[in-house]
C-alpha cells in the first residue's frame, strides 16, 4: 500500500460536481486538495466536438459502459447506463443541454425540510457558476467558470417544430431557465465558440496549476478509510497499485448517484441486510443508501423528413461532410456544434396540471438508438420525457469487488402516472408533428408510426423502445426523515468527516436535464465546506 499522503479536503470523482468542488476549495490557496478520477485524461478530440457524444456513449475508454437489470416496465430490457470515465465526468460525454429545472423543484426540496435549497435559496449559486452569452440579468449570470451559450445557428427543422408548437397551442418560450419554463424554443448549451465547456474545462483545467491542488487520473477508488464513525481518508488502485491518502478536513464523495452509493456500500456504510449478504463488515447501517434510483425516461419518434437537410443526408454525401467538417474547423459553427436537443420544449400532456410535466428534444438527425449508426434516409428525432416520474429504483452492490458493477434498477413506468403521462407526451408530440408548420418536412412516421394508434398500443411502444434519457439522480439523498443519507449541509447522517456532492443527493430529479442542477448543488456545497471550516 503506498501513502500518498495527508491532505485537508480528498474528493472522489472529477465530473460535473467534482472539479467544481477542486476549484473552488484550493481557490485561495489555504488547503490543500486532492481529487481523485477513475477515468483519464479528456484527451479525445470527440469530448470537444459537441456532436461527438454520439462516439462517446459507446466508448468505454471513457465511458463506465453500465447497463441497468432488466426492466419488467420495459419488457424485460437491459438499458444502457452511459456514465463518464473521464476527467469532467458525464460533463465530457453528455448532450450539452443547459436546463435548470422548475422553481417548485426547489421549492419542493425545501418543504420536506431541507433548509436552504429552496429556488430563492439556490438561484444565487446558478448565476454564480453562468456565464451566459445573452449577460447578466435577474435569473442569469455572467463572468462565472461556466458557459451557457445559444446555439450557433437556426434549423429550419427546428424552426418549423417550434412553429408548430405554438400552432398546437403551446408558447413560445426563448429561455427555459428564465420566469418561466414552458412553451418550445432553442435549447442553451455548455458551450463556447462551437466546443464543449465541460466541467473539467470550466473549472478544473484554469485550477490544475495550483500547487495546493493534485489531480490523479485513473485512480478506481476502492474504499473509505473509516475510524470509528469518521472518514479519516481513501484508498484506491492505479495500475497495479493501491494507495492511501489521508484527509485531515473531510472525504467528499462527488463519483455519481452510481458511483458515490457504491463506494458508500462497499464501505460500510449502507443497508446492513445488502452488505452482509455481501460479505461486507457493515459499520453503519443506514439504508438509504441506494434507495429511491430516479431517471427520466425518453421515448422517440422518428420521422422521414421531405427535404434532404437533415444530417442524414450529409453524413450520405462526403462532398456534403467535407463542408461540415470545413465550417466546425474554420468557425465553429454547422452541424458537429449541435447539442442533443437542438430545439425542444416543456408541455403539459393535460392542461388540468400546473406545470409542464413533459419535456421534448428536438434533433436534425435519426437512428436507431444513440451511438449507432444514422438511419440510410432522411431523418429527424423528437423525443418525449415525463419530467416528475414517480417511479423509485435501487443501487445495490453485487460483490464485495469495487470493480464489478453495481446492480442499477430504475424501475421505469412502475406506477399509473407514469404509463399515463408517458403517453400521453408521445400524443402531444404526434399532435405537433401534424400541425401545418411541419407539413412541408414531415413526410411521415417511421417510429412508432402511424398504425400505433391507441393508448394501449402506445404504451406497448413506450415498453419496447423507451430508453434514459440519463439523469439518475437521488440515491443518497438529502433530508432528515429515516431513508435520508445526508442532511441539509450534505453531510452523511451518522459518519463524521464525509459528505455527498452529486446528483444523488437530489431530493426528487429535477424537472429536466440534471448537469446544470448538480453545478450548482457542487457551488452551493462548496460555500458550505468552507463556512465550516472557518467555524472550527
Amino acid at each position: 500500500m503506498r501513502e500518498f499522503g495527508a491532505f485537508d479536503y480528498i474528493i472522489v470523482g472529477a465530473g460535473s460536481a467534482g472539479c467544481v468542488l477542486a476549484n473552488r476549495l484550493s481557490a485561495d490557496g489555504r488547503y490543500k486538495v486532492l481529487l481523485l478520477e477513475a477515468g483519464g485524461e479528456d484527451s479525445n478530440p470527440w469530448i470537444h466536438i459537441p456532436l461527438g457524444y454520439g462516439k462517446l456513449f459507446v466508448d468505454p475508454k471513457v465511458n463506465w459502459m453500465f447497463q441497468t437489470t432488466p426492466q419488467p416496465g420495459l419488457n424485460d430490457r437491459r438499458i444502457s447506463q452511459p456514465r463518464g470515465k473521464v476527467l469532467g465526468g458525464s460533463s465530457s460525454i453528455n448532450g450539452l443541454v443547459y436546463v435548470r429545472g422548475q422553481k417548485e423543484d426547489f421549492d419542493a426540496w425545501r418543504r420536506l425540510g431541507n433548509v436552504g435549497w429552496s429556488h430563492d435559496d439556490v438561484l444565487p449559486y446558478f448565476r454564480k457558476a453562468e456565464d451566459q452569452a445573452r449577460g447578466a440579468d435577474a435569473f442569469h449570470g455572467q463572468g462565472g467558470p461556466l458557459p451557457v451559450s445559444d446555439q450557433a445557428e437556426p434549423h429550419p427543422l427546428c424552426d418549423a417544430f417550434i412553429a408548430a408548437a405554438q400552432e398546437a397551442g403551446h408558447p413560445r418560450n426563448d429561455d427555459f431557465n428564465g420566469a418561466t419554463q414552458e412553451g418550445a424554443g432553442y435549447y442553451q448549451t455548455t458551450s463556447r465558440r462551437g466546443l464543449r465547456a465541460s466541467s473539467a474545462v470550466a473549472y478544473l483545467r484554469p485550477a490544475r496549476r495550483r500547487s495546493n491542488l493534485t489531480v490523479v487520473t485513473r485512480a478506481h477508488a476502492t474504499g473509505l478509510v473509516l475510524e470509528g464513525r469518521r472518514a479519516v481518508g481513501v484508498e484506491w488502485r492505479r495500475d497495479r497499485e493501491l494507495a492511501r491518502a489521508t484527509a485531515g478536513g473531510e472525504v467528499i464523495l462527488a463519483a455519481g448517484a452510481i458511483g458515490s452509493p457504491q463506494l458508500l456500500q462497499l464501505s460500510g456504510v449502507g443497508p446492513g441486510d445488502l452488505l452482509t449478504a455481501h460479505g461486507v463488515r457493515v459499520i453503519h447501517d443506514l439504508p438509504g443508501v441506494g434507495a429511491d434510483l430516479q431517471d427520466h425516461l425518453q421515448v422517440r419518434m422518428v420521422l422521414r423528413c421531405a427535404q434532404p437537410i437533415t444530417f442524414n443526408d450529409d453524413m450520405r454525401s462526403p462532398w456534403r461532410m467535407a463542408g461540415v467538417g470545413l465550417k466546425f474547423a474554420l468557425q465553429r459553427r454547422g452541424p458537429l456544434t449541435v447539442s442533443a436537443g437542438y430545439a425542444g420544449a416543456f408541455l403539459k400532456t393535460d392542461p388540468a396540471v400546473a406545470l409542464p410535466d413533459t419535456q421534448i428534444h428536438f434533433i436534425n438527425f435519426s437512428t436507431t438508438k444513440m451511438g449507432d449508426k444514422l438511419h440510410a434516409f432522411s431523418g429527424f428525432t423528437a423525443s418525449s420525457c415525463q419530467l416528475r416520474p414517480e417511479s423509485r429504483g435501487t443501487l445495490k452492490i453485487v460483490s464485495p469487488d469495487p470493480f464489478t458493477p453495481p446492480a442499477i434498477d430504475p424501475n421505469y413506468l412502475a406506477t399509473e402516472t407514469d404509463r399515463r403521462v408517458t403517453v400521453g407526451g408521445l400524443k402531444v408530440l404526434r399532435d405537433i408533428m401534424r400541425q401545418p408548420a411541419m407539413l412541408p418536412f414531415a413526410e411521415s412516421e417511421v417510429e412508432p408510426g402511424l398504425d400505433c394508434a391507441s393508448d394501449d398500443q402506445l404504451l406497448a411502444y413506450c415498453r419496447e423502445r423507451g430508453s434514459t434519457i440519463y439523469h439518475p439522480t437521488c440515491t443518497a439523498r438529502m433530508g432528515s426523515d429515516p431513508g435520508a443519507v445526508v442532511d441539509k449541509r450534505l453531510k452523511v447522517h451518522g459518519i463524521a468527516g464525509l459528505r455527498v456532492v452529486d446528483g444523488s443527493i437530489m431530493p426528487s430529479v429535477l424537472s429536466g436535464n440534471t448537469h446544470a442542477g448538480i453545478v450548482m448543488i457542487a457551488e452551493k456545497a462548496a460555500d458550505m465546506i468552507l463556512e465550516d471550516a472557518r467555524a472550527v
